[in-house]
């Protein structure tokens, strides 16, 4: 079984429906925190076991636990329906989160955790040549990875192709695009792509993209961390959905 670590990841795996078996705490740890803690496991009826700090060391290496850890169920990914299902009750158009080979754990939980911030309906990721989701991924992720949807693709591509017949734009990210962030209307049924850290999407992928988007940047450094980038974009489309009436219909994608 997974065992994730830190306070605030612990707190939403409690709060979620995912199964928690067990629940260590420092013995010694204290804090409003670590009483919701007690409080959430007694709830879920998840064991409650205090250890030393040897103990504690010996149960995981991670020097940021907070003192607290718990021993999870595999995690469940959902379907790419179950993600527009959500948007469709939430009366809103798709907007979703498709991330492109990201390598980083830490960079993989950041982009969660904004994500989810941001109001995204929905994170896809790979399969293969992705991160695994680990402590790391939980910790930088907040707990967010706990509430919201992750769908996991064996093909982009295919994928891309599923999503246009449904009436989705495709909105890459690249520093070689035209359009600009500030100047691009993002009021549209969204899948925003993210690529690998440092590379950015593949060339098939690139090419499947309806639009092209970047962030323009007026220093010497030549890129942004990805997981900074994408909080930008984010942020940016949440500003403009936020300036719509609420229950306004998004555009419709024409199939020619």
């Amino acid at each position: 079984m997974p065992l994730i670590v830190g306070r605030q990841p612990v707190i939403e795996a409690l709060k979620s429906k995912n199964f928690v078996e067990k629940v260590y705490i420092l013995f010694g740890a204290k804090g409003n925190q670590i009483s919701q803690i007690k409080f959430l496991a007694k709830k879920r009826k998840a064991k409650i076991v205090v250890l030393s700090k040897q103990k504690f060391r010996e149960l995981t290496p991670s020097t940021a636990t907070q003192g607290v850890a718990a021993l999870v169920g595999e995690r469940e990914y959902n379907d790419i329906e179950d993600i527009l299902k959500i948007a469709e009750e939430r009366n809103e158009p798709p907007f979703i989160l498709l991330l492109e080979n990201i390598q980083d754990p830490r960079n993989l939980g950041a982009l969660i955790r904004t994500a989810d911030c941001m109001g995204v309906h929905g994170i896809i990721l790979p399969k293969d040549r992705t991160a695994n989701i680990n402590q790391d991924t939980v910790k930088a992720s907040a707990g967010a990875i706990e509430h919201l949807p992750i769908a996991k693709i064996t093909n982009v591509s295919q994928t891309i192709d599923e999503l246009k017949s449904k009436g989705l734009w495709i909105v890459g990210t690249s520093s070689k695009a035209d359009k600009v962030l500030t100047e691009f209307d993002f009021n549209i049924p969204l899948v925003l792509i993210f690529g690998q850290e440092g590379q950015g999407m593949r060339r098939l992928t690139e090419e499947k993209c309806d639009f092209l988007v970047k962030i323009p940047l007026f220093g010497k450094v030549e890129s942004l961390n990805v997981s900074v980038a994408c909080g930008m974009f984010l942020y940016e489309i949440r500003r403009q959905k936020s300036m719509l009436p609420k229950n306004l219909n998004a555009p419709v994608k024409n199939e020619d």
